[in-house]
């Protein structure tokens, strides 16, 4: 799924597998007539377990203009008890309109705001082989 997604990095197939079993809380996946739709994968940092980080979201392209990349997003944050995460965070760059768009409709939908600052630069974490990643954090959450 995660490879027919361009821009998404490709990871090894070992890496999505612990994801989906380490974070399995954190991800879903979404079928429609048998074929997968699309995928979000996530985690809770040690270092902020409020938080919900969202690693990568991938929706096939038959399946985009639907909202279910917010949905999917929405069902991971309903398995946790209300209040347990108040922030969902993640990176983004900022050739990506298609992430800052969800990302800033589900703050609208949840009303509150989404703040953005440099995480990775470019030149200080990159070498300049990769863009910045931005960090876009929504919150605090509604209960």
């Amino acid at each position: 799924m995660i490879g027919s997604c361009p821009p998404l990095d490709p990871n090894s197939a070992y890496c999505n597998l612990l994801q989906c079993t380490h974070f399995a809380d954190c991800c879903v996946l979404a079928e429609q007539d048998g074929q997968i739709g699309g995928w979000v994968s996530g985690y809770r940092p040690p270092s902020e377990p409020d938080a919900l980080f969202i690693w990568q979201v991938a929706v096939a392209p038959q399946a985009r203009g639907r909202g279910l990349a917010g949905e999917m997003i929405n069902r991971i944050l309903a398995r946790f008890p209300p209040g347990s995460i108040t922030h969902v965070i993640t990176t983004i760059t900022a050739d990506n309109p298609a992430s800052w768009a969800l990302f800033e409709g589900l703050a609208r939908q949840w009303s509150t705001p989404l703040t953005r600052s440099a995480m990775f630069d470019r030149d200080t974490h990159f070498a300049g082989a990769h863009a910045t990643e931005w960090l876009a954090r929504i919150g605090p959450l509604p209960r």
